[in-house]
């Protein structure tokens, strides 16, 4: 590779530093979270499969709420960015309570539904001729939600906060705080599911208590630490005197919002399906999939913290005007991406095979968990090439186009793979698994054609706040 090629696939130094300053808290934050997620897991995993079990399950559900909450951030965050380059406080204003609004209404849609509702989503997942495993399978996952839900509250109020704080470039604060949240859930977890320091052990319900838990310290740091830096950032006086946002702005970010709601709730929905469809070839698939999706999240923090980087950095200069300069970013950024998860996927399979014998388990489960790991590992970097075109796609503001790309392509072709292989063949898990897996090849070839057509270059904030 010349010199010229690598500076426009590789940028300079200058560049990658500016990456790795908004990357790298994300990622670390990210990391720590779902380091603690893993080590909840195996902390549930250490009372048993029937635990575990129910706790994948219910969390499995709680995916749909958590990705609308993202929809809905992200939305209103499109434009946070672009009126942070174009240096437009009163908008960020603006898009913030836009968010606290619609968090507020997806939190409680939420919470209603898990409690009227919970135990019928679970049933959905419980496929075993053993009546007893269903039973208390169904009874862990219960036990887990009626604790659980409640957490959506300082979540949602968590990621208003979070979200804006990153899109006007202020990523270590959350990760300090994300730092703090990770003490407080593993403290508790110890002290809570096994009943240590006089506490009684709570099992399942304990694990549910210390995330609730961590979530309200988290939130509550990135809350104090904006209200208390005013002079910083402008936006932040009269932030929450009123819910008002000018009409003209508040028919934009709808437009832009709704599409990106619906897609994270379609996408979110459509992996949720596909984990039902798993969970027709039993348990153990069912609890194969949960270790390899434990692991993989750890591994997936960087291409998740570039796409942030891209949301950031490449909205900010669409917002500023410079399209070419956003251009060639984006570019830039996606090598970054696709090139660090490369290497994440190595790391990944080395683990593989060792990573399953931390759980409390039996040797099939850990079979099939070591072989997904391995299918999950050499696909990591095609999965981050099209998660970089879909911030790429959305940092640009066409969220039609974001949605057919995501979750119109997850509802169109793998949910009905999958249910296709798992009702209508006897194919075993694990060939149904790598099938499923494989798609997102055919989604990193369209991701590709669409970022190099541009379609996503635009100014979506001139003249509207």
């Amino acid at each position: 590779m010349n010199r010229l090629t690598a500076k426009k696939y590789l940028g300079n130094r200058t560049f990658l530093k500016e990456f790795l300053m908004i990357a790298l808290p994300i990622a670390v934050q990210n990391g720590i979270t779902s380091f603690v997620g893993m080590l909840d897991n195996l902390m549930v995993g250490q009372l048993g499969t029937h635990q575990m079990n129910g706790v994948s399950i219910v969390n499995q559900i709680f995916l749909i709420p958590f990705l609308a909450l993202f929809g809905a951030m992200a939305g209103a965050g499109i434009f946070t960015a672009q009126f942070y380059g174009s240096g437009d406080g009163e908008g960020i204003k603006y898009t913030f309570r836009f968010k606290l609004c619609v968090g507020t209404l997806v939190v409680a849609c939420a919470i209603a539904i898990s409690m009227l509702f919970g135990g019928n989503l679970i049933t959905l997942f419980l496929h075993s001729e053993n009546s007893k495993d269903v039973e208390l399978t169904m009874k862990y996952g219960l036990d887990y939600m009626s604790v659980a839900m409640w957490g959506f509250i300082p979540f949602g109020l968590c990621q208003v906060y979070v979200s804006t704080l990153r899109e006007v470039g202020q990523t270590v604060v959350p990760m300090k705080a994300g730092l703090a949240a990770v003490v407080v859930n593993v403290v508790l977890n110890w002290m809570l599911i096994f009943g240590k320091l006089g506490l009684p052990a709570m099992g399942v319900k304990g694990a549910a208590l210390a995330t609730f838990f961590s979530r309200v310290t988290e939130w509550a740091i990135v809350a104090i630490w904006l209200h208390t830096h005013s002079e910083k950032y402008a936006f932040v006086k009269g932030l929450l005197g009123s819910l008002y946002i000018p009409s003209r702005l508040l028919g934009k970010i709808i437009v832009k919002c709704i599409p990106l709601m619906i897609n994270e709730t379609l996408w979110s929905f459509g992996m949720t399906a596909l984990n039902q469809s798993y969970s027709t070839r039993g348990l153990d698939a069912v609890a194969g999939v949960n270790i390899c999706t434990t692991l993989s999240n750890v591994f997936c923090v960087f291409f998740i913290a570039a796409g942030d980087a891209i949301a950031i950095m490449v909205g900010q200069l669409l917002g500023a005007g410079k399209k070419d300069e956003a251009r060639s970013s984006d570019r830039i950024l996606c090598t970054y991406s696709v090139l660090g998860s490369a290497g994440m996927g190595i790391i990944m399979a080395a683990c593989s095979p060792f990573f399953p014998l931390l759980y409390n388990t039996t040797e099939h489960v850990r079979s099939l968990a070591t072989i997904m790991l391995l299918v999950t590992s050499f696909m990591l970097p095609i999965i981050a090439f099209t998660n970089a075109a879909y911030f790429t796609l959305r940092s640009g503001g066409n969220t039609f186009v974001t949605f057919i790309f995501d979750g119109f392509y997850m509802l169109c072709v793998a949910v009905p793979l999958s249910f296709i292989l798992t009702r209508f063949t006897d194919m075993p898990i694990i060939p149904v698994y790598m099938i499923c897996q494989l798609c997102e090849a055919v989604k990193a070839v369209i991701g590709f054609v669409m970022v190099r057509k541009g379609v996503w270059v635009n100014n979506i904030v001139e003249n509207i706040s």
